[in-house]
């Protein structure tokens, strides 16, 4: 028999959702499961070619602190796809965060931010801009209490970040590193 979920109770429902589910294992043990309902999510790491920079964000990140790390933390891009289309929705949040419109986006991979918790399923994207792109300031919305500091960061350097352990975000990791494989010429440290 195929495991399964037998039953599920939810304990919390605000910004993120918490559930408890009963669940059957394939040898017919009886487990209880926690979860964090969280949904589908969005990531892109924009860059500029021409330039050879990303653009990145930082703000403040309350599970970091409770865990010790800093109060925010280096990161792409990111947020919660309400409804429809994941790359419009990555291009809202680059929008809102950085002050960049974003035309093409290419598709990295759908992946699952944390399976042993969470129904989070984030799609990641990398998105090319050129300086005309910048049209706004950025900062993300005070309406949902977000205070975006927003970076540009040379690519040779977001690279050596990424491998003395400055860039402490998974979905940033793994975009650097699908930029990284698909544009190494950009990372060289003069051209």
């Amino acid at each position: 028999m195929a495991a399964r979920i037998g039953g599920v109770r939810l304990v919390h429902d605000g910004w993120a959702r918490y559930l408890v589910a009963e669940v059957m294992q394939e040898d017919g043990t009886r487990i209880t499961r926690e979860m964090e309902d969280h949904g589908r999510a969005v990531a892109v790491l924009p860059y500029d070619p021409e330039r050879r920079v990303a653009t990145l964000v930082s703000q403040f990140r309350a599970p970091v602190l409770y865990s010790g790390g800093p109060p925010s933390h280096i990161e792409v891009p990111a947020g919660l796809l309400d409804e429809g289309d994941s790359a419009d929705e990555a291009r809202r949040e680059a929008m809102e965060e950085t002050g960049l419109r974003l035309s093409q986006l290419d598709f990295v991979a759908s992946t699952w931010s944390m399976p042993g918790i969470s129904t989070e399923r984030m799609d990641l994207f990398l998105a090319a801009y050129g300086e005309a792109d910048r049209t706004g300031t950025g900062g993300g919305l005070a309406a949902e209490g977000e205070a975006v500091a927003v970076h540009e960061i040379p690519l040779p350097e977001l690279a050596a970040m990424g491998r003395r352990g400055a860039i402490t975000d998974m979905k940033s990791l793994t975009l650097l590193f699908a930029l990284q494989l698909q544009r190494p010429d950009l990372f060289a440290e003069s051209r």
